[in-house]
């Protein structure tokens, strides 16, 4: 991790407060814990101060609620920084005791053994994109919420919709003519319909301002690119590739399903292979669209017009990918239910093999870009 002189820092990072260790590049060197500072600069500043006499340093901390702030103010303070991934940190099976001060030694002698993994850190720019993707995305989990909640009440009070479309616009007026038998029931079914309508609001909001935002986003070419895929709307393409980043930090596409969490789990030990569920160890974000975009894929290859209509204008080879990708996951999708596969089960399957076509297309993009 670095020369001979080179001093490892760990910071354990909280809301108000940073616990520093440090330890040196010979194995016999001891950790010494530093201090335990504040968040605010001038403390860092003071910090960075007392550990220069010490020669080369660098610095880890965990990926937590804290973001990237820290990394990125070291970073522009010339110093070496890396974010680790929590979940791939080392752990002893018998320790059975957290502190700040541990916290922050472990990751110390952990940078200098060279056992952790750095999470990739997006730019500023990628990052507040991505905060508003993510954001559309919790405002759809509103509206799935709210309309729970309507349906809920409404059948603990013996009203059913008879008729087979929900939230149609005929469901929508039958919920407009409901009469409830008392006043103050009907005050909270108000509520909870404008509940509904406050949600969807709020995510038609969203879904303008990323209509807005991306033609200027760095990842608009990958994004146009995955439109061409079935169950692949626009929303979910920005989804994707603004948790992804740089596709190219995915040199196959194994690693790009591993990092998404799609891999099966293994215990196998001798001569015995023992295989799970997937690990879901990776961003859950993307994740999620894309375990949603592969229930398209239990229909008959087709390019709908719907389909046809975003398509245009995209570079026919990523259309050939796509076409591909309908091919074989429509065809698996009945393979496996024929085997009498659960839905959820082979879903994430599909959701696992789209994300290699997905990869191949972006791949495909950047080296023509």
């Amino acid at each position: 991790m670095g020369n001979d002189s080179t001093v490892f820092i760990g910071l354990d990072v909280h809301k108000d407060s940073i616990a520093i260790a440090r330890v040196g590049s010979a194995t016999s060197d001891p950790v010494i814990d530093v201090a335990t500072i504040g968040t605010q600069q001038y403390a860092i500043d003071r910090m960075l101060a007392k550990l220069s006499g010490h020669g080369p340093l660098q610095f880890v901390y965990e990926a937590g609620p804290c973001g990237f702030w820290l990394q990125r103010y070291l970073t522009a303070k010339g110093q070496a920084c890396v974010v680790a991934a929590p979940s791939l940190i080392p752990k002893r099976p018998g320790d059975r005791i957290k502190t700040d001060r541990r916290d922050a030694r472990n990751l110390a002698l952990g940078l200098r053994a060279g056992t952790l993994t750095a999470v990739h850190i997006p730019g500023p720019e990628q990052e507040a994109f991505r905060d508003v993707v993510r954001a559309w995305q919790q405002s759809k989990r509103d509206v799935a919420k709210a309309k729970q909640r309507l349906k809920a009440f409404l059948l603990r009070n013996d009203l059913r919709y008879a008729g087979k479309d929900g939230w149609s616009a005929e469901h929508r007026r039958w919920l407009a003519r409901l009469v409830l038998p008392s006043g103050a029931q009907q005050v909270v079914f108000q509520e909870l319909v404008d509940a509904i309508s406050e949600c969807e609001a709020r995510r038609a909001r969203f879904e303008v301002q990323l209509e807005q935002l991306a033609p200027h986003w760095p990842g608009y070419p990958i994004a146009q690119a995955f439109i061409a895929f079935r169950g692949v709307q626009q929303a979910v393409a920005y989804g994707v590739v603004a948790e992804a980043g740089d596709f190219a930090r995915f040199s196959h596409p194994r690693r790009f399903m591993a990092w998404l969490g799609l891999v099966p789990s293994e215990h196998s030990s001798g001569g015995t292979r023992r295989q799970g569920g997937i690990t879901k160890t990776g961003n859950r974000w993307a994740r999620t669209l894309l375990v949603e975009a592969a229930w398209a894929y239990r229909h008959t290859p087709k390019v709908s017009a719907i389909i046809e209509t975003r398509a245009q204008g995209i570079d026919p080879a990523i259309r050939a990918i796509a076409w591909k990708a309908q091919l074989r996951l429509t065809r698996k999708y009945r393979r496996l239910r024929a085997r009498g596969k659960q839905h959820n089960l082979i879903v994430t399957a599909i959701a696992r093999e789209l994300a290699g076509f997905l990869w191949d297309a972006a791949r495909l993009v950047q080296q023509r870009n």
